[in-house]
């Protein structure tokens, strides 16, 4: 979608998180209920900045691989990497890119990853690199000026879809069964219709998220209705359900999905104008994405990025511009522990959680 929200700075570290969920040590101490007076002080897991060197970059695209390793993918054309935990990044923006918003980057390991260019026309275009970064090629140049390319994803190293915005009615669908190398673009026969002004959101490259090895999800907004589509077939056909979150605006809708697994999904949104509140702007779903209920006790502001805790069936979190709020009980309900602006969040199975967001701004959850 061709609109984006902004977002301002404040706090840096998490306050104390007290719920129970025991999915390893990390997860355990994210969750557990504070030492008694008695008992020496833990410092609880929060956020730690690091340096990313780039304080005029705004990072919407982030893979996390692991605790030290990490790809970041923003403005001006920029992608950074980092491999020892974020103490140093390393520059390895694609050539000739510094025009490009990146708003995607989907990496395999420390030296493969896709990251996806968004915009209208030629704007949007897709570079993979297999030597970290030091060299890239261009995979795919969007050459319909119809088209805006929002998200992408991958179901494992080879096959993976990128979504565009409604192109004759319809949302556009790239598929790649090469890792990335070669794109082409999927019959529409099977993409119900859109409704009148519905688009996706660029805001955090999870707009079009996987599960398994060919469930995807789609989210949407922009319309008098926000709605999620699912995929069972790679991409091939898709049914749309409605989402309770706010709706009715260019400006409103699900901006960002979770799965942990092909049944279990996340869904946070809202109004991503600073100056409009967004009520009820988290929704979960138990079916597959075929019904959505709305958080008995939702994120208490716009929220971009959400992500699965490693390892739990019930913790996750959620960041925006206004802050990062956590759940325990699978989306039934939310709670604000950080006040630090961020867009996107993502994890990788050894614990390593990371967000990332304006002027440069990169984290790792640490404890």
């Amino acid at each position: 979608m061709r609109r984006s929200g902004s977002t301002r700075r404040s706090g840096r570290t998490f306050r104390t998180l007290t719920a129970g969920a025991a999915c390893g040590a990390a997860l355990a101490a994210l969750t557990a209920v504070p030492a008694q007076a008695h008992q020496p002080e833990r410092r609880a897991p929060h956020w730690e900045l690091k340096d990313s060197g780039t304080p005029e970059v705004r990072f919407r695209g982030l893979s996390a691989v692991g605790r030290n390793t990490a790809w970041l993918a923003g403005t001006q054309g920029t992608v950074l990497r980092t491999t020892d935990g974020g103490t140093t990044w390393r520059n390895v923006s694609p050539p000739g890119a510094g025009e490009l918003q990146f708003r995607d980057v989907e990496a395999f390991d420390a030296r493969r990853a896709v990251v996806l260019a968004i915009g209208e026309g030629e704007a949007s275009r897709v570079y993979r690199t297999d030597d970290g970064g030091t060299t890239w090629t261009e995979s795919f140049r969007n050459t319909d000026a119809r088209a805006f390319y929002d998200c992408l994803t991958f179901f494992d190293r080879r096959h993976g879809l990128a979504m565009s915005d409604p192109v004759d009615g319809k949302f556009r669908i790239l598929s790649t069964s090469d890792g990335g190398r070669s794109w082409k673009v999927l019959p529409s026969d099977g993409m119900p219709a859109a409704l009148e002004g519905e688009a996706g959101f660029a805001a955090s490259g999870q707009c079009l998220v996987g599960s398994g090895p060919k469930d995807v999800w789609l989210a949407t907004g922009g319309a008098a209705r926000a709605r999620v589509l699912h995929s069972g077939d790679r991409g091939l056909t898709w049914t749309a359900a409605d989402v309770p979150v706010p709706a009715g605006d260019p400006a409103r809708g699900v901006f960002a999905l979770a799965f942990r697994d092909r049944t279990h999904g996340l869904a946070v949104g809202g109004d991503y104008r600073p100056d409009q509140a967004s009520p009820r702007a988290a929704a979960r779903t138990g079916d597959g994405g075929a019904t959505w209920r709305p958080a008995a006790t939702p994120v208490i502001a716009y929220r971009s990025g959400v992500a699965w805790l490693p390892h739990s069936r019930t913790a996750a979190l959620a960041v925006g511009p206004t802050g990062t709020d956590l759940t325990t009980d699978g989306g039934r309900t939310w709670r604000t522990v950080d006040t630090g602006s961020y867009d996107t969040v993502d994890c990788a199975p050894d614990l390593g959680c990371w967000a990332a967001g304006e002027k440069g701004r990169v984290a790792r959850l640490e404890s």
